[in-house]
């Protein structure tokens, strides 16, 4: 069921990843997969643009219940989570939604960012007026796990926000039931919130299992949306999930021209992805799994000195290449047609990393490792 688009095919269907791409470069950085969308989502809306869904959405959240109900089957059928009805709020976009809820929900003082992250989640600290608190993962650590000890210190230094990204990008981890609950405990010693970004959640790898943030902490927030997973980031329609009354009233109140961004076309594709395309995620995991494991086997052949963290979950790959002695492996990579994305974009200062994107074909992934390999030798 997983198509690999030609080059043709992903110019035409990707124009960001690919026609940022000069040409003969094969791209690997953006999160966008290589691949044709579900059939019940390109059928879905195409239906809908057939009868001519092409207008403004329903301002009212009440009209949220058609995807609302289909992730709620989703994450019953998969996590064996029960979400409550009318948890749900329309937002444009994960990094809108996030936004708003630091503005809206969360208590003032500065905001824990771990670090490598995902580089908007610096940008929206800043625009939400808060300061970053930054947790530095240690290059050499055996295990991708959170620093605790670290969170503590700034939450005792003021600190009352932790953005968490569950799954990790670009960690890759999938934090365990454990773990969630010591952050969950040490919020609650605090008073602090975590606003949890699960985006990439149904793209645990065989081998993982994810624990969703709010099934382990009622007072936590979460932030999804289908695009990751189904491929349909040009289909906005993200959803700011809350458990509490007082945070669903607070965040359904923010007026429209501040929360806004979101399209029938993405209620349309979320409703398909969350309740028609099973399937399809089953084999989208197979074939990464599948490219994981290429992966290992491309490093060893073409980069023997370079470090992978456990890829378990999501298809963005984190490398470390420092043993090559490039302070930026993703500029030597542009020189020789491969564009990753340069790991200092995740970790301001950190050299010699870079995040890959695998979910392409095979044959598009291991000529995107050889010529790294050309690049750093």
């Amino acid at each position: 069921m997983i198509r690999d688009l030609t080059d043709a095919e992903a110019r035409a269907a990707l124009p960001l990843k690919w026609g940022r791409a000069p040409e003969g470069t094969i791209p690997a950085w953006v999160a966008e997969m290589d691949y044709a969308p579900a059939p019940a989502i390109s059928a879905a809306v195409n239906a809908a643009a057939g009868r001519g869904m092409l207008g403004y959405p329903p301002f009212d959240h009440p009209m949220v219940g058609g995807l609302e109900e289909a992730f709620r089957g989703f994450a019953e059928r998969h996590w064996g989570w029960e979400v409550p009805a009318g948890s749900t709020t329309l937002t444009g976009d994960v990094i809108t939604g996030m936004r708003l809820v630091l503005e809206h929900l969360c208590p003032p003082g500065p905001v824990v960012v771990p670090l490598p992250c995902y580089p908007p989640f610096r940008t929206i600290v800043a625009l939400a007026g808060r300061e970053a608190a930054y947790v530095e993962l240690d290059p050499d650590a055996q295990t991708a796990t959170l620093d605790l000890a670290a969170v503590r210190a700034h939450f005792e230094a003021g600190a009352r926000t932790l953005l968490l990204c569950s799954p990790h990008n670009p960690w890759g981890r999938v934090l365990t039931r454990p773990e969630l609950e010591a952050v969950r405990d040490l919020a609650a010693e605090f008073g602090a919130r975590v606003v949890a970004d699960e985006i990439h959640a149904p793209l645990v790898l065989p081998g993982s299992t994810f624990v969703p943030y709010l099934s382990v902490d009622p007072d936590g927030i979460v932030v999804t949306s289908h695009t990751k997973s189904f491929n349909t980031p040009g289909l906005k329609a993200a959803q700011i999930i809350t458990l509490r009354p007082d945070d669903t009233e607070a965040i359904r109140s923010i007026p429209f021209e501040a929360n806004h961004g979101y399209t029938g076309l993405g209620m349309v594709a979320g409703a398909a992805a969350w309740r028609d395309s099973d399937l399809w995620l089953l084999t989208l995991r197979q074939r990464l799994d599948v490219l994981r494991e290429d992966l290992a086997d491309l490093l060893a052949t073409h980069l023997p000195q370079a470090r992978m963290r456990p890829l378990e979950a999501t298809y963005l790959a984190w490398l470390d290449l420092r043993a090559y002695g490039v302070a930026d492996p993703a500029a030597a990579g542009l020189d020789h047609g491969v564009m990753a994305a340069a790991g200092h974009d995740y970790h301001p200062g950190l050299e010699g990393h870079l995040r890959l994107n695998i979910a392409t074909s095979a044959d598009r992934l291991a000529e995107i490792v050889r010529r790294l390999g050309v690049a750093l030798a």
